[in-house]
């Protein structure tokens, strides 16, 4: 086994951990993917003795180019309206294939993922990096060109940011979680106002994002009432469902003559729906479901 075949053995048996960091980061398993290349492509062209410790040095490289990536993607917001979801992990339901599974080990909660995505760029890379991945602050510190000192406080504001946002862990049942949504579509489909609204948290949050270039296709409903009649309103005539996870949670793709058109992703607490993020920017949602949608 020659240099290169050993860097590529050594490099696939992080890239799992590469992947999660980068997802994490971007919130998007393609720009994610990206990052993750983009981290290989700097190890086959540098020298191995740069390289002692081979799993942090992927790991910072991988953060630096999530961060970069970050800072270019703020500049471009500042400048004109962008999607307000992260892209979705999204999946067969079931029982996963092994490849589906890795993949859903890189999935974080939506609702996470949207908290993290108001935090600066340096302050999410110091939260996911620590608090996520046990990264110390000194290494962190290197990255993002500050003391350790200011480091711990860009990470203790993200984590004062993810604690206010009261992030609510879904329910350990997958089979319990998914007899909740299947009757939220139960009752959306027959029209039952009653029945839906029995399925949701009084406090429940719809987020809606259906167009990158629109605030009024991008919304938020909270409440149950609310977002009850929303799901009354909200089924096209000839649209399938098809039972997915929307990372590693139930949901569904919604397709209208084999295109797919949403993604819905639930989460479900004590019996009750909590959270429903309905996705579908038509710019974003072919290479979201292309996978799901090959694999049927």
């Amino acid at each position: 086994m020659n240099e290169n075949e050993w860097l590529a053995d050594r490099f696939e048996e992080q890239r799992g951990r590469l992947r999660a960091v980068a997802y994490r980061m971007l919130g998007s398993p393609a720009e994610a993917e990206d990052a993750v290349q983009e981290a290989w492509l700097r190890l086959s062209g540098a020298e191995s003795s740069e390289v002692s410790n081979l799993g942090a040095w992927l790991t910072t490289v991988t953060a630096r180019v999530c961060l970069n990536m970050l800072r270019a993607r703020r500049t471009r917001r500042e400048q004109s309206f962008e999607a307000i979801m992260p892209d979705p992990v999204v999946v067969a339901a079931g029982q996963p294939q092994p490849e589906e599974e890795a993949v859903l080990a890189d999935s974080v909660g939506l609702a996470m993922l949207v908290v993290l995505d108001t935090l600066t760029p340096a302050e999410r890379l110091a939260f996911v990096l620590h608090d996520m991945f046990d990264v110390p602050f000194d290494e962190i510190a290197a990255m993002v060109g500050r003391s350790s000192v200011a480091t711990r406080q860009l990470a203790s504001r993200a984590r004062r940011r993810v604690r206010g946002a009261n992030v609510r862990e879904a329910d350990a049942s997958p089979s319990r979680q998914r007899e909740v949504v299947d009757a939220f579509f139960r009752a959306a489909r027959a029209g039952d106002f009653d029945a839906l609204v029995a399925t949701l948290d009084p406090d429940v949050v719809l987020r809606a994002d259906f167009s990158p270039r629109s605030v009024r296709a991008s919304r938020v409903i909270q409440g149950a009432a609310d977002v009850a009649r929303a799901a009354q309103l909200g089924g096209r005539p000839g649209s399938v469902l098809h039972p997915a996870l929307v990372n590693g949670e139930p949901g569904a793709v919604v397709t209208v003559r084999g295109r797919a058109t949403a993604v819905l992703g639930f989460v479900v607490v004590e019996g009750r729906i909590v959270e429903i993020d309905a996705f579908g920017d038509p710019e974003r949602l072919g290479r979201v479901a292309a996978e799901f949608l090959a694999a049927r």
